[in-house]
């Protein structure tokens, strides 16, 4: 069970949506500052738990993002050792069964298991070709948010 109080990880789904918009239109090396105003000021001063919150939340959703990152490495090595065996299978069975038989129907059935064993080979491929992209993107978003200066005032009356 995580120690740390909840509110230390948890930050509004609106103001989450607005902050990480706003930060995937910089480049991803540019640095980022966020600046809260407050309406209404607290008794107490609100600047070190508003940065630490947000601060807090951010590296959390960033070690999330890694540990799916993690998971769909995994889903891939299982999805690329099926594939291999299945492909293996197919192409055995293609010359085994089918590799010196002449015709029209040999012929299908060895392109038939050689494309189903090729198929086999698709998410495998997808997840080390495309799918991990997306996922670091957001993990290198989420550990810049986790380290932006953070700046509080209170907001001036107009």
């Amino acid at each position: 069970m995580d120690p740390s109080p909840f509110i230390e990880k948890d930050l509004d789904a609106d103001a989450e949506e607005f902050i990480l918009s706003w930060a995937q239109e910089f480049p991803a090396d540019d640095p980022i500052q966020l600046h809260i105003y407050l309406e209404q000021w607290p008794v107490e001063d609100p600047k070190e738990p508003i940065k630490t919150a947000v601060h807090n939340y951010f590296a959390h959703r960033a070690e999330i993002a890694n540990l799916e990152f993690k998971r769909l490495m995994e889903q891939g090595r299982r999805s690329l050792v099926i594939g291999l065996v299945f492909l293996s299978a197919c192409l055995v069975l293609s010359k085994a069964l089918l590799g010196h038989e002449a015709g029209t129907w040999a012929a299908i059935a060895r392109e038939s298991l050689t494309i189903a064993g090729w198929v086999a080979m698709w998410r495998p491929m997808q997840i080390y070709l495309y799918d991990w992209w997306p996922l670091r993107r957001r993990e290198r978003i989420y550990e810049k948010l986790s380290h932006m200066p953070v700046e509080v005032e209170q907001k001036a009356k107009t």
